[in-house]
């Protein structure tokens, strides 16, 4: 299959027929251009010389300069020499050479084939050949965008590639919970992470997602190792935590987000329950919540949403006294309140009156009011965790009945 590299549709006319004549003769002489071009390209090559073979590059420079010497001479181009600049693009992302290098060397055609044709131009040509550059120029410019474009795809794919590897890795990592130590190993190797170091684990609902991947980008761009994942219907990310990459800094990318934040712990093993307790601490954020809440603040909820079967009958049987025909809506807030600053203070009974902004006598007044109502009196410790979880079940059932 021949194709024709030159298109009607290109604005200037077509090159001067002496300069398609002068390109036939540089066809005849292809080998020494090649030569020419690879000494002409040495010292741009030497950042990635290793990387590419030294036949694999002499026959790429091969078909890349017959492509160009036959579209500057209006000649037919056999396919499998037209493919080259998607070819190259390919093969060289996959070799990993950088790509600012690949095209300097292969805007260097352009010098050479130049070269070529000038030094075979006679004195009465060069005004010819002068007004023909241009046509040069084009076909050196397309075979550049051939190779970006095919280099830019392919680094693309194996970007997505190799991310669906980490992801398949993390997802085994999750299913075997850090149990099997072939995998924490495999997982470790695909993720860049260790096997022995710190992660900490950020979960944000589904609403919240776009934050936990702008997170990952930031991170990853500050050269700090982490693994974005949807599980469970959030956005889970994982960071192995170092000198530079604190768990402030962690959190720091996420701003106002809401989402829950596990322990750090201390070991890749540790992170499948870490992600748990993350995503846990995410689904018991209250309503308007802002920016990231660690899970030692949200023990009391997690607690309750985990029993959430047993969370209805705790808050009836630990507070269903409140709802006594008796008690006015009234009372009834202001027991709540009071115990509420209670349990968030430091359980002394003069700071609670300062907070409430009454006489400690009251304070005492309506914890034996509570006591009678209830049976539970929160001045003694035990009954004061109880309290403190069934005041919780009491929000989360208010909340689902009241979202807004």
């Amino acid at each position: 299959m021949i194709v024709h590299m030159h298109s009607s549709s290109i604005a200037f006319p077509p090159p001067d027929p002496r300069i398609a004549e002068l390109a036939r003769e540089c066809l005849d002489d292809l080998e020494r251009l090649i030569d020419v071009w690879i000494d002409v390209v040495s010292p741009v090559r030497i950042a990635y010389a290793d990387r590419v073979p030294d036949a694999d590059f002499r026959d790429s420079a091969r078909d890349a300069l017959e492509m160009l010497v036959r579209t500057v001479a209006q000649l037919p181009v056999p396919a499998d020499v037209a493919e080259v600049s998607e070819r190259v693009g390919t093969r060289r992302a996959r070799q990993g050479v950088p790509l600012d290098a690949l095209l300097a060397a292969a805007r260097l055609d352009f010098r050479v084939v130049w070269t070529a044709l000038v030094h075979r131009a006679e004195e009465r040509n060069m005004t010819h050949l002068v007004a023909s550059a241009y046509y040069v120029w084009e076909a050196v410019e397309r075979h550049v965008t051939g190779i970006m474009t095919a280099y830019q795809r392919t680094v693309l794919e194996m970007g997505r590639r190799a991310e669906d590897e980490r992801q398949m890795w993390f997802a085994r990592l999750m299913d075997c919970g850090g149990r099997n130590p072939t995998v924490v190993s495999d997982a470790a190797l695909a993720l860049g992470f260790q096997v022995a170091g710190e992660y900490v684990c950020v979960a944000a609902s589904a609403q919240h997602a776009a934050a936990p991947r702008r997170a990952a980008a930031e991170l990853r761009a500050a050269g700090i190792l982490v693994q974005q994942q949807a599980l469970d219907s959030h956005a889970v990310l994982t960071a192995r935590l170092g000198p530079r990459a604190t768990a402030e800094t962690v959190l720091g990318c996420l701003g106002d987000t809401p989402c829950g934040v596990s322990p750090i712990v201390g070991r890749l093993a540790d992170v499948p329950r870490a992600v748990r307790l993350a995503i846990t601490t995410a689904r018991t954020l209250p309503a308007g919540a802002r920016g990231p809440r660690w899970l030692q603040d949200s023990w009391l909820d997690v607690l309750v949403h985990r029993a959430e079967e047993l969370a209805h009958d705790l808050a009836d049987d630990v507070l269903g006294g409140l709802d006594r025909p008796e008690v006015g809506d009234a009372e009834r807030d202001r027991l709540l309140h009071t115990l509420r600053v209670h349990l968030a203070g430091n359980g002394a009974i003069a700071d609670t009156a300062a907070a409430v902004y009454c006489h400690r006598n009251t304070v005492q007044h309506r914890f034996n009011r509570f006591h009678e109502l209830t049976g539970q009196d929160v001045r003694h410790p035990e009954a004061a965790a109880l309290i403190a979880l069934a005041l919780r079940a009491r929000d989360r059932r208010s909340t689902a009945r009241d979202p807004g």
